[in-house]
């Protein structure tokens, strides 16, 4: 199915779905967005409302499941895309998917990576107006309620202490019934739909809390619980909004995807001329013209023209590879400065960067499944809450207590097992340990990745732009003046081998009258004199470029020619990142097993694996083939941690037990990684890890204790020896136990490697060594 077809079908069902704003018909055409893989079996997604948590994404994969024809229902939780899949014998049944979803009280409509996420940001400034609103009437209701506690121990009348309740019910009763609206309305949409999720205890207890604080304020009694309701609520909104920006980075990783397809292409009509059209209208053996500075909109063969490609998505390397006549390319690549004309191969779906996606949207549904577990706890939680208070209501009454006792006790219950300190107890230690990662020069993207850090026993390098700096440096400047003269050249070219033959002489000025030939290199005139900088071909330096890939073959050469002087050419290479072998060697002396997975020539590979003493690599390899490899590791039973930078990586970082990325790296390369590294050191590596085993540690004990907590607070409040205000302040001192223990976190270290950049006597630090390959 093409892409253009699919992106105008799901703006006409979402169109649909919107303007009808009534149950899903089961007439509506919604299969014209459905996709088809090659054994025949479609496919469809839909984005999903209203989904909180794991409870939510369970009842919506087994309420699937049993819809007829469906082979496998999925929810990422992380941005509630729902892919649905149907048996190869079966006929998809949109409008039975989306009447089940209706009946299990969601709704849906179909997911579109490219649409504005305008629901997205609507709902995330929701929550931040009903967080605000909470901490403000919890500071004030707070403040009210400890002037009553230290009334109640001094001389404060009775006037007085039933003034301020009210005052605490006139804030705290509008604030609750603003901020608690999005677990009322989810708490309301599980009861409709038969199921109970955790928004429901959440919304019980609250609505108790509030309802018996204005009876006992009614009643004139000494002690109302507003602030324990309204604080409950101000910090579970956080958490909801920590949430929210997590969805909106896994939201990125689909747009920056999308970004480099192409919509149209420019299609050669038999009588020569040249058409813009959607990539619908092409065939294969279709001729289209790639003009320079576009991508390429298809896979195909390049049958005239020549340029330089940013192939990055396909081989990983940043250095653009010369293109010609017979050359596959593929879309997505970024052409240089160069027309050419490609014939079709591979239509838009069936393309290496649709292959890309794919495996990279399964391997996030896939990560998605380590939520089985909390899904599991939920359950099992939530009724045994409801049980407690019940039978703590029951068994005061057949005690002979009043009413009246017998609720206050089970709403203490209910009150005491709010899972704050369960809440607080794995985001508390993610903020502080994201803090103490941002120390040593981490930016941690993806906090739940801390647990699956501390499980690392295997790290998979990229080799171009990770192990090496991403930018290639000048290898054997030469001599000095004939390097000013290129160097200025080099100013007027956009090719990266030109870029670091540029930056080895700072502060230079380009030649005026430069002009570039694409595919070839730069000239210009001065003073009579032409200059010309670029392929050995194009400078007339074919031995001198043969000289210098003999004493450097894995290198590539750039050559400058002065007239009729000679040429020169400039040897420029990769250099390995100051530390890599120190990184290498402790990784190692931890029993971790180190592999090289690269899409680089298997010369160069080899070179960087000898220098850094890595025994196990492999290279030439796809994105398909890497991701392979990772999953080969996995069903080994390796925890692995993968180290990418470049598009083609973008998979293999998704598919990984946690990843890393530098900040250099392509976008979609950031936004699948787990974390990103500043800088030139490669130490971060051992940060996280080590950061991630000491903040597993960290968790463990805070679930103990908030355990712990559960396990003697629940029999005293069953047993009527805690009132719902002993109970609500039980509750926030746990909060504030696991929070203490969390802050812990704060004082990790990371060993030094003890490499520290040198200066000269301006305080500028020496140019990196670049790696010398020995001969082969």
């Amino acid at each position: 199915m093409c892409c253009t077809d699919a992106a105008l079908a799901y703006v006409e069902a979402h169109a649909a779905w919107s303007e009808a704003n009534t149950r899903p018909s089961l007439g509506r055409n919604y299969e014209a967005f459905v996709s088809r893989d090659k054994a025949g079996a479609a496919r469809a997604e839909f984005a999903v409302e209203g989904v909180r948590c794991a409870a939510c994404m369970s009842a919506i994969e087994r309420g699937l499941r049993d819809v007829p024809g469906v082979a496998s229902a999925r929810l990422n939780l992380s941005d509630r895309r729902l892919a649905v899949e149907w048996a190869p014998e079966a006929e998809p049944d949109i409008g039975a998917i989306l009447a089940r979803l209706d009946g299990l009280g969601y709704a849906a409509h179909p997911f579109d990576p490219r649409r504005p996420a305008d629901a997205e940001a609507a709902e995330t400034e929701r929550l931040i107006r009903a967080m605000a609103v909470a901490g403000f009437a919890s500071m004030n209701v707070m403040l009210l309620a400890i002037s009553v506690w230290a009334g109640n121990v001094s001389d404060m009348t009775p006037e007085n202490r039933d003034l301020f309740h009210w005052i605490q019910a006139l804030i705290a009763l509008p604030a609750a019934a603003y901020a608690g609206r999005p677990f009322y309305e989810g708490a309301l949409r599980s009861l409709r739909a038969g199921r109970i999720t955790m928004d429901f205890p959440i919304t019980l207890g609250v609505v108790l809390t509030l309802v018996m604080s204005v009876v006992e304020t009614a009643f004139g009694a000494t002690h109302a619980y507003f602030d324990g309701a309204i604080m409950l609520l101000f910090f579970l909104l956080i958490g909801r909004v920590l949430d929210q920006a997590m969805r909106r980075r896994t939201r990125a990783l689909a747009e920056n995807l999308a970004a480099l397809r192409s919509e149209k292409a420019a299609r050669i009509e038999p009588d020569g001329s040249v058409r813009d059209v959607p990539l619908s209208d092409l065939a294969p053996g279709a001729r289209v013209l790639v003009r320079p500075g576009e991508r390429v909109p298809v896979d195909g063969t390049v049958e005239r023209g020549r340029s330089d490609l940013d192939r990055s998505l396909v081989t990983g390397e940043t250095a653009a590879v010369p293109v010609a006549e017979g050359a596959t390319v593929h879309a997505g690549a970024l052409n240089g400065d160069g027309a050419l004309v490609v014939a079709v191969t591979a239509l838009a779906g069936a393309t290496l960067l649709d292959e890309v996606e794919g495996l990279m949207r399964r391997a996030l549904e896939a990560r998605s499944r380590a939520l089985v577990l909390a899904d599991r706890a939920t359950r099992l939680y939530v009724p045994l809450v409801h049980a407690a208070a019940a039978l703590a209501f029951a068994g005061w009454l057949l005690a002979g207590a009043g009413p009246h006792a017998a609720l206050m006790t089970a709403v203490a219950v209910l009150i005491v097992t709010c899972p704050c300190a369960l809440g607080l107890a794995i985001p508390a230690v993610q903020v502080v340990a994201a803090g103490a990662l941002f120390r040593d020069g981490v930016l941690l993207a993806d906090s739940t990745a801390l647990e699956r850090l501390a499980e690392v026993d295997t790290v998979v390098f990229d080799k171009t732009g990770t192990l090496t700096l991403p930018e290639p440096v000048l290898a054997a400047p030469g001599d000095p003046a004939l390097l000013a003269q290129a160097a200025r050249l080099a100013l007027s070219s956009r090719h990266p081998m030109a870029a670091a033959l540029a930056r080895a002489v700072p502060a230079a000025e380009p030649w005026p009258g430069a002009q570039e030939a694409a595919g070839l290199g730069v000239r210009a005139v001065v003073d009579g004199i032409e200059l010309r900088l670029g392929s050995p071909t194009f400078c007339g330096a074919e031995s001198q470029a043969a000289a210098a890939l003999a004493a450097d073959p894995e290198a590539s050469v750039i050559c400058f020619r002065a007239g009729e002087g000679i040429p020169v050419a400039y040897p420029v290479a990769q250099a390995l990142r100051p530390d890599a072998a120190e990184v290498v060697a402790a990784l190692r002396a931890e029993g971790r097993r180190v592999v090289i997975l690269s899409g680089d020539r298997p010369s160069a590979v080899a070179a960087v694996a000898a220098r850094l003493g890595i025994d196990e690599w492999e290279a030439g390899l796809t994105p398909q083939d890497k991701i392979a490899r990772i999953d080969g590791l996995k069903q080994c039973g390796r925890r692995v941690l993968m180290v990418g930078d470049g598009l083609n990586d973008a998979p293999a970082l998704a598919a990984a037990h946690a990843s890393l990325s530098p900040v250099t790296a392509a976008h979609v390369s950031q936004a699948a990684a787990d974390a990103l590294f500043l800088g030139r050191s490669l130490a971060p590596v051992l940060s996280v890890l080590a950061v991630g085993q000491r903040a597993r540690t960290l968790m463990l004990q805070n679930l103990w204790l908030a355990a712990a907590y559960n396990l003697v607070a629940v029999p005293l409040a069953a047993a009527g020896l805690l009132t719902p205000l002993i109970a609500a302040l039980a509750m926030s001192g746990s909060s504030v136990v696991v929070t203490l223990n969390a802050l812990r976190a704060r004082s990790l270290s990371v060993p030094s490697l003890g490499w520290q950049p040198e200066t000269d006597a301006a305080g500028t630090p020496p140019t990196v060594p670049t790696l010398t390959v020995p001969a082969t």
